[in-house]
């Protein structure tokens, strides 16, 4: 039986949907509640919601989601869809929440009935993390549940929260994250926020993995970018893109070295330092991700899959695919239609 090996590094987010890790470990469940208000920014809620649901396509049962309306009745988005929330927004669902994001849009109404504070209000007794997306931020403003905290809005409404708020900093970023209040003035900062929240709360991997398929899906048209989502220095960064450019025929660690202007130990220790790992492991994990995406999304034969990862024969490459995936290449669905 062959030992299953762990992705380290940029390249574990990027394998994670693949690798089927802990299928019986259950995590606590994060309660999320999106309150739709009239005119909503729909692209601004699909982008926190999406986040949250590939999550749970990575790792299954990490987040639960709900939408709320102020009333029974449908809510129409900034886009002139209708949409009809699960549930209308009242004390007792407060309960059962960890997060609240007041969805707002260009179009809400800087309006909140004294209903509404009050239910603010009681989410923040009780702990629920609060959020605001587009002109979101205001509604925990005019509650007085921003004071002393930074916070992003769309820039048309940045000087009405400042007026009703003064004790909040008001700033001109697409999100901010403060203790226990997310903002987001867009969609984009939406997208971040989410996010970035998600990472405070789990693992590198899963946020990386996340990325992955929120990027258009792209990966599955052209090479996976080795670097794009991962913090490291630029001599490091251009070895990455070295070795990505070269796959089939791949570079030895003294021409890596070389060509980086370091010296072999000098680029072993920038590896262990940034990336928890060796070069060779590294660009090994490279290529395994890339004969993956191979296999899936093209009609290559696995000979030549194998070939343009740079492995010598098929048994060396089926035992080192083994190893990281927990199944033979051969047994690889393709999703190539």
């Amino acid at each position: 039986m062959i030992e299953r090996r762990q992705f380290s590094g940029g390249m574990k987010g990027k394998n994670l949907r693949y690798l089927n890790e802990n299928p019986n470990e259950k995590a606590q469940v994060v309660r999320a509640g999106f309150l739709l208000l009239e005119h909503f920014s729909l692209p601004a809620f699909t982008q926190a919601l999406d986040t949250i649901v590939t999550a749970n396509l990575l790792r299954p049962g990490l987040f639960s989601s709900r939408t709320f309306g102020l009333t029974d009745e449908e809510v129409i988005s900034d886009l002139g869809l209708v949409i009809r929330p699960d549930t209308r927004f009242v004390g007792s669902t407060i309960q059962d929440l960890d997060l609240l994001v007041i969805c707002g849009g260009y179009r809400t109404e800087l309006k909140a009935t004294d209903e509404l504070i009050s239910l603010l209000r009681a989410a923040s007794d009780q702990g629920v993390i609060l959020a605001g997306l587009w002109n979101g931020a205001w509604f925990l403003g005019r509650a007085g549940l921003l004071d002393g905290y930074r916070c992003a809005i769309h820039p048309e409404h940045r000087p009405a929260l400042a007026e009703i708020s003064k004790a909040t900093h008001v700033t001109s970023e697409p999100y901010v994250i403060d203790r226990d209040r997310l903002t987001a003035s867009s969609p984009s900062g939406a997208f971040h926020m989410a996010l970035d929240w998600i990472k405070g709360l789990h693992d590198k991997a899963l946020v990386e993995g996340i990325e992955d398929i929120l990027a258009f899906e792209e990966s599955r048209y052209r090479r996976i970018k080795p670097t794009e989502n991962i913090c490291v220095s630029a001599p490091l960064r251009e070895v990455v893109k070295l070795m990505d450019a070269n796959l089939e025929e791949p570079l030895e660690l003294e021409q890596l070295a070389v060509y980086a202007g370091r010296s072999r130990r000098q680029l072993e220790r920038l590896f262990k330092e940034q990336l928890g790992t060796t070069p060779q492991r590294y660009y090994m994990e490279l290529r395994i991700t890339e004969a993956r995406r191979l296999l899936q999304h093209t009609e290559l034969s696995q000979v030549d899959v194998l070939v343009a990862c740079g492995f010598v024969s098929p048994s060396h490459f089926s035992k080192c695919y083994s190893s990281y995936f927990g199944y033979r290449p051969s047994k690889e669905k393709r999703l190539v239609k």
